[in-house]
Parts: structure tokens; sequence; C-alpha cells
């Protein structure tokens, strides 16, 4: 599986990773009703990648706190995971029919992700769990809420054989927030996540035009993201009362915990 290389950061402004996507188009229905089975394979091996961007990271994180950046072979890697990991949640997430490949470079795969690894500020680097924290809390609401309404949401692109305009922008903004919450935290960029409400019309700079870039979402788009966010809070409170009520239950030893999205939880 070969790796992408990190594109060099020429400036010392802050990078915010950017999703490149097509807009929504056909997709095969028989793929769409089996795509969790078709995408077991690929749970498979984001576990394994994941694992070892686990350890790669940690050793990123000494060597971030000594140069100021991460180090080539730690950039190298997770420059290549954080893209394979989005197109993996692309298509589970009905975005689009095209199956993502078992490898890091895809310079053909409709999605896309720009990373610029670049300096990085050491005190930033030292207390990134806890800068990250915000952010974390929000990639769960907003997935939690997705998952919620999973099943209306796969039998909706089931009938139609695509996904609608407004789904596919409050989607793809999800997808935008969790990969640059994840690019932050592995410290391939210094900017914080942001601007899960999507951009300005033009506000992108630099590369092609893409569905996402900029991400411009409607009314439809926008009501369906706070639509997931309430959801997700919702299902948040649901878990924590459950998790209160189990645990004063003296008949029980067992405790239920927040709902979490199966394989996309953090």
């Amino acid at each position: 599986m070969s790796q992408a290389p990190p594109a060099p950061a020429p400036s010392t402004n802050e990078w915010l990773p950017v999703l490149d996507m097509p807009a929504p188009g056909s997709q095969n229905r028989l793929t769409v009703l089996v795509r969790l089975i078709l995408l077991i394979p690929q749970f498979v091996v984001v576990w394994v990648l994941s694992v070892v961007a686990f350890f790669v990271a940690v050793i990123g994180w000494f060597g971030a706190l000594v140069l100021g950046r991460l180090p080539v072979f730690a950039a190298d890697y997770l420059s290549g995971y954080v893209p394979y990991e989005t197109r993996v949640n692309a298509y589970l997430l009905l975005t689009h029919d095209r199956y993502p490949p078992f490898a890091f470079r895809t310079p053909d795969h409709p999605v896309q992700v720009e990373l610029r690894p670049g300096e990085l500020n050491r005190l930033a680097v030292f207390f990134r769990i806890v800068l990250a924290i915000p952010a974390m809390i929000i990639q769960s609401v907003i997935y939690t809420g997705w998952w919620t309404v999973a099943l209306i949401s796969w039998v909706v692109v089931l009938v139609l054989g695509r996904m609608p305009q407004a789904l596919f922008e409050a989607t793809a903004a999800i997808l935008r927030y969790r990969m640059r919450y994840t690019a932050y935290l592995l410290m391939l960029t210094s900017a914080y996540p942001k601007y899960l409400f999507g951009d300005e019309p033009g506000s992108v700079p630099g590369g092609p035009v893409s569905a996402t870039r900029p991400l411009v979402l409607g009314g439809g788009g926008r009501g369906l993201l706070i639509a997931f966010i309430v959801l997700g809070v919702l299902s948040w409170g649901a878990g924590s009362i459950t998790t209160t009520l189990t645990s004063d239950d003296d008949d029980t030893k067992h405790v239920t915990g927040p709902l979490l999205p199966g394989p996309l939880a953090r």
C-alpha cells in the first residue's frame, strides 16, 4: 500500500484541510442495499491502519514537541491515513457509489482530501488532546445524530437511486468536520476545525472547484444539519439517563453508556 507524500506548506498561514467531493449522482441500488456488507473488508483495514496511526501519532507528538512540526515519516503516513478513512466514511454514508480502493494514493477517486502539514505551535501540540475535546464532542454529536436516522436516509437513497441535495450537503458537512477534527488531532494542521455550517461562495482559496470546495449549504442542508445536531444531543442525553438509572439499580451490574455510531465512533 503506497503512501501519499504530504504537500508542503508554502506560507505561515494556517491551512484548513479541504474535502473535495463531486455533486451527488446516480447510485446502483444493489450496492446501496448491501453497502455495509461490501464495506466489511474496509472496516478491518481501517481498524488496522488506525492502530498503526495511533502509535505513529504518539511518536510524532514527541517529534513535534522537539521539531515544531511532525517528523517526515509521521506526516507521510498520517497524510495517507486521514484521506483513506474519509473515503471509507464517504462511501458508508452513501454520498457516492465509488468503492474506496485499498490504497493511500488514489488521484482518480472522486473523494479527495488536501492536507498541508507544516509548522506547529509546540504549546498547542503539548495540549493537543485537551484542545481537541470541544471538536471531539461536536463531531461525536453530529455523527450520532446522522446515525439516529441512518435507516431513513438509506431507504431514501435506495428508493431514489441517489442522495438528495439537502441530505448530501448536510452529510458532506459532517464528513468534512470529522476529517478536519482528525487532521487536527493527528497534528497534520494547526488550524482548529471550523465551518461546520459551510463556507461562503468562493471563500476557499486555491485548488479545483468541487461540490464541497467551497461547501455552501442551502436552507434544506442547514435544516438537516441542525436536525442531526438536535438528534445527537437528545441521543446523548438519553444515553446519560440510561447510564444513571442503570448504575443506580442494585439488581444489575450492567451499565449502558451514551449511544455512539458503530465503526465511526471515536
